[in-house]
C-alpha cells in the first residue's frame, strides 16, 4: 500500500510538472496578452485603440468626431462619443489627417442632408463607455449605447473586417460618410456606387497635410442590401451611383436569420479595381481573421522576450513593441501597384511599398529596432525612399500616402538607409542609394543654399537655423561614411569636413548652440535658452535652447573638447537634468512635454543626450537618468506616454533602453550601453541565434553597472556593435545599488 501511495504521489508531481512546463510555454509565447492599446490614448499621446496588423495597410479605429490636436488619431480616452469607424489613422503624430471611409452602425433612418459643421449635428452619433470597451493587438470592440449596438473590429494586411450586432428586431442598418473629416482634412471629390446587392465601392480624394490624397474602397456585406440612399452635397439622389464633394450613403439590411452584420473593407491608392484585388477571398469568418491578427502581433511582439516578476513593466514593454511595429504601414497594392505625389502610378518590382513615414522621429530608434524586429522589411521601406527619389530626385522628408509633407527638419532618410546599409541588410543598391543622398544634400531647397554657402545657417536668413544646421550637418556625416565604403575619397573629405557646422554655432562662453547671423560673428540677441516660440522666429525646432544644443551624435568627442573638459561637459549636461521646468515665451510649443528640468523626453530631440555621459566618463549618470526616464515618462494608463508617440519613435527609446542600450548615433551601427530594466531579455536574431541581456541583482535600487561580461568574458566598455549582438551570445550584468566610477572607463576613453 505504501509503495501503491508513492507510485500515485510520483505520477502527480510528474504531471504537475508538464502542467507547469505547458503554461510556462504558454506564457513565453503569448506576448499579446500584455499589450494594451489603450496606452498612448490619453495625454498628448495621440495613438489609437483600433485594429491593425503588424504595418498594415489597414487601421480600422473609432473616431470620436473633434477636431482638436489631442484627437489627431480620432480618438482620445478622455471622449464618451463616437462618429464612426474609419480605415485610415496615424499612430501617435501631431497631424491630423486620414479618418477616411467612415462607417457607422445604426438602427433607425438617419437625416444625412444636414450640413455637418461639427459632430454635434451628426445624426448617427453615438455615445460609449470605456467599461464596454476593449483592444487587444489586432482586435477592437465597442457597445454603442444609443442604438444598442456592438462593434467589433479586425484586420488582415489589406482587409478590414466589421462586426455588428443588433439588438432583437431592430433595424440593421450602417452609414458611409466619405464627408466626414477632422482636423486638416477636406474632402475634395468623393463618389459611392452600389455595385450588387451586397457590394459598394467608391472613392474619396482630399486635401489635408496630404495635399493629394487618393483613396478608392471596395466593402462587401454578409447580407443583401434590401434599400439604400445616397446623399450628394446635402441632396437625395436616385440611382446607384453618386459623385460629388461629399457623398453619404444609407444602407438598409433585412433583419431575418441573423441580429449579426459583417463587412469587409479594402482600399487602394490606384483604383476601384485593385482596392478589389486587396479584398481578401472568401467568407466572412471574424474569428479566424481575430486568431490570425493576434498570431502575427504575438510573432511580431516576441522578437524581444522579457523576464520579470513585475507585470506592469511587461505590459509597458509589450505595448512598446507593439506600437513600434505599427507604422510604416504597407502602401502597395497585392499587385504591387501604387500612387506616387505625380499622380502617376508604378509597380514595386521586388519590395512592398510603405507609406508614412515619419523620419525626423523614427530615425532616431525606431528604425533602427526595426533592423532587429523586421530587418526583411527594412531593405523594402529604403526602396520606398528610392521610389520617391525617382520622381523628385530628393529623398522624402516625411511622406503621407505619397505626398511630401516637407514637415519637420533635415533628410532623415539618409541615416535610415546608412543605418541599414551599415548592418549589411540587403535588398536595395547601394550605388543608387549613394546618388540619392549626395543629390538630396547638394541641392538647394529647404535652407541647404545658405548651409552651402556659410557652412550653417544663419538665423536672420531662415527661421530654426540651429536646428536645421545640426541635423544637416549629422546629415554630411552620413553621406560621408557611405562615400567612404564606396571608395569614392573626394565626396568622403567634402562631406565629413562640412559635417563639422556644428562647431560654428557653438557659443563657448554659455555652452549652448546659438543662432548666428551672416557676418559669422554676431549671435542672435536677446539669448534665453529656456525661450519657446513655435515653428516661427525661432532658432529651434519645437523647443528650445536647451533642448537642441546636444545633437552631436557623430562626433560627441569633438563636441566633448569645444566645451573645454569632460567635466565641464558633464556639469552642463547635469545642469540639463536638474535646471527648473520653466519655458519662457508667448508661443511656447506645445511638444515640449515629459519635463525632467529642461529634459524634454517628449519629444524626440531629447531623447539621445543621457547617453551622451557615456562618452564623457561618467557612464554610472548615464544608467542614473535613463533609468530616471524609464521610471517616470512611461506607465500602462491611458497617459503612458509623456509625449507623441510618432509612429513608434516614443516606444522605440523605451525597448531598446529598457534592454540596456540604445543607439545614441542611429547611423553608427553601434549602441551605448544604459541601465537594464529586466532580469534578462532575450533578442531573437536570424538562424536560430539569441542575443540574450542578463542582469543580476536588478532592482528599483540597483541599476548602476558593478561589472559585466560577454560570453563569460571580462566586458568593460560603454558600447556594444551591431554586428557583436548579431552573433549571438550573452551580455551579463551586476547591478548594485551604488555607482561602480571604474565600470566602463578604458583607457582608450580616459582623460
Amino acid at each position: 500500500m505504501k509503495n501503491f501511495t508513492l507510485l500515485i504521489l510520483f505520477i502527480v508531481l510528474i504531471s504537475s510538472c508538464k502542467e507547469n512546463t505547458a503554461k510556462k510555454q504558454q506564457y513565453k509565447q503569448d506576448t499579446t496578452s500584455y499589450v494594451n492599446p489603450f496606452i498612448g490614448t490619453g495625454g498628448h499621446g495621440h495613438t489609437y485603440p483600433g485594429a491593425t496588423v503588424p504595418f498594415g495597410m489597414l487601421q480600422v479605429s473609432p473616431d470620436n468626431g473633434i477636431s482638436s490636436w489631442d484627437w489627431c488619431s480620432g480618438y482620445h480616452y478622455t471622449d464618451s462619443i463616437v462618429a464612426g469607424f474609419s480605415h485610415l489613422h496615424l499612430s501617435g503624430t501631431g497631424i491630423g489627417d486620414l479618418a477616411d471611409i467612415l462607417f457607422m452602425p445604426t438602427n433607425k433612418q438617419v437625416d444625412l442632408t444636414i450640413n455637418t459643421k461639427n459632430r454635434d449635428s451628426l445624426a448617427y452619433k453615438s455615445t460609449y463607455s470605456h467599461t464596454n470597451e476593449n483592444a487587444s493587438p489586432g482586435y477592437y470592440q465597442v457597445f454603442l449605447e444609443t442604438p444598442k449596438i456592438n462593434v467589433e473590429l479586425t484586420s488582415s494586411l489589406r482587409t478590414a473586417y466589421h462586426k455588428y450586432t443588433f439588438s432583437e428586431n431592430d433595424k440593421q442598418s450602417v452609414v458611409v460618410d466619405l464627408g466626414f473629416a477632422i482636423n486638416w482634412d477636406m474632402p475634395q471629390k468623393t463618389a459611392i456606387t452600389i455595385d450588387d446587392e451586397y457590394t459598394i465601392s467608391g472613392y474619396r480624394f482630399s486635401k489635408g497635410w496630404a495635399k493629394n490624397q487618393k483613396v478608392f474602397f471596395v466593402a462587401k456585406f454578409s447580407k443583401p442590401i434590401s434599400e439604400h440612399l445616397l446623399i450628394a452635397d446635402g441632396k437625395q439622389v436616385e440611382g446607384n451611383s453618386t459623385e460629388a464633394e461629399k457623398v453619404a450613403s444609407q444602407l438598409f439590411f433585412d433583419r431575418k436569420n441573423s441580429n449579426e452584420l459583417l463587412v469587409k473593407v479594402a482600399v487602394s491608392s490606384v483604383s476601384i479595381k485593385n482596392a478589389k484585388e486587396n479584398l481578401d477571398a472568401g467568407d466572412f469568418n471574424f474569428e479566424k481573421v481575430k486568431t490570425a491578427a493576434n498570431t502575427l502581433w504575438n510573432t511580431a511582439s516576441s522578437k524581444i522576450e522579457v523576464e520579470t516578476p513585475v507585470d506592469s513593466l511587461k505590459t509597458i514593454f509589450y505595448t512598446a513593441l507593439y506600437h513600434s511595429q505599427i507604422a510604416p504601414v504597407t502602401y502597395s497594392d497585392k499587385n504591387g501597384q501604387f500612387r506616387k505625389e505625380n499622380d502617376s502610378i508604378v509597380t514595386a518590382k521586388n519590395y512592398t511599398a510603405y507609406s508614412t513615414l515619419s523620419l525626423w522621429d523614427t530615425f532616431r530608434a525606431e528604425n533602427p529596432l526595426l533592423t532587429f524586429l523586421a530587418p526583411e522589411k527594412v531593405s523594402d521601406m529604403v526602396n520606398s525612399m528610392l521610389a520617391y527619389y525617382e520622381t523628385k530626385k530628393i529623398l522624402p522628408v516625411w511622406t503621407l500616402y505619397a505626398n511630401e509633407t516637407n514637415t519637420m527638419t533635415g533628410y532623415h532618410s539618409i541615416p535610415v538607409i546608412i543605418d541599414a546599409y551599415k548592418k549589411g541588410i540587403k535588398g536595395f543598391d547601394a550605388e543608387k542609394a549613394y546618388e540619392a543622398m549626395k543629390q538630396t544634400m547638394m541641392q538647394d531647397e529647404r535652407g541647404l543654399n545658405f548651409y552651402k554657402e556659410y557652412g550653417y545657417i544663419p538665423y536672420n536668413l531662415l527661421d530654426e537655423s540651429v536646428t536645421i544646421t545640426l541635423e544637416y550637418a549629422f546629415d554630411d556625416w552620413c553621406v560621408a561614411q557611405i562615400a567612404k565604403d564606396l571608395g569614392k575619397e573626394d565626396d568622403y573629405k567634402y562631406f565629413l569636413n562640412r559635417s563639422k557646422g556644428y562647431q560654428y554655432l557653438f557659443d563657448s562662453k554659455t555652452g549652448f548652440m546659438r543662432g548666428k547671423s551672416e557676418d559669422g560673428k554676431s549671435w542672435n540677441e536677446p539669448f534665453d535658452p529656456k525661450h519657446s516660440n513655435h515653428r516661427e522666429q525661432t532658432d529651434y525646432t519645437e523647443g528650445n535652447a536647451w533642448q537642441h544644443s546636444w545633437f552631436v551624435p557623430q562626433d560627441v568627442e569633438d563636441f566633448i573638447s569645444l566645451h573645454g573638459s569632460n567635466d565641464i561637459f558633464t556639469n552642463r549636461l547635469e545642469q540639463l537634468f536638474t535646471e527648473s521646468s520653466e519655458i519662457t515665451g508667448d508661443n511656447i510649443s506645445a511638444d515640449i512635454s515629459g519635463l525632467i528640468g529642461q529634459y524634454a523626453h517628449g519629444n524626440e530631440p531629447s531623447h539621445h543626450i543621457a547617453y551622451m555621459f557615456n562618452k564623457a566618463n561618467k557612464p554610472w549618470r548615464t544608467q542614473y537618468w535613463v533609468r530616471h526616464i524609464l521610471n517616470t515618462q512611461y506607465n500602462v494608463t491611458p497617459n503612458g506616454l509623456s509625449g507623441n508617440e510618432d509612429c513608434g519613435q516614443m516606444s522605440a527609446w523605451y525597448v531598446f533602453s529598457s534592454i540596456g542600450f540604445y543607439p545614441m548615433n542611429p547611423a553608427s551601427g553601434e549602441y551605448e550601453i544604459g541601465s537594464p530594466l529586466f532580469e534578462k531579455s532575450t533578442i531573437k536574431l536570424s538562424e536560430g541565434k539569441t542575443f540574450v541581456i542578463e542582469a543580476e541583482n536588478v532592482s528599483n535600487t540597483n541599476f548602476y553597472i558593478q561589472s559585466a561580461t560577454l560570453d563569460g568574458k571580462e566586458f568593460n566598455q560603454t558600447s556594444i556593435s551591431h554586428q557583436q549582438i548579431l552573433k549571438g551570445g550573452i551580455l551579463h550584468f551586476v547591478m548594485g545599488s551604488v555607482p561602480n566610477k571604474k565600470w566602463g572607463l578604458t583607457k582608450s576613453n580616459m582623460d
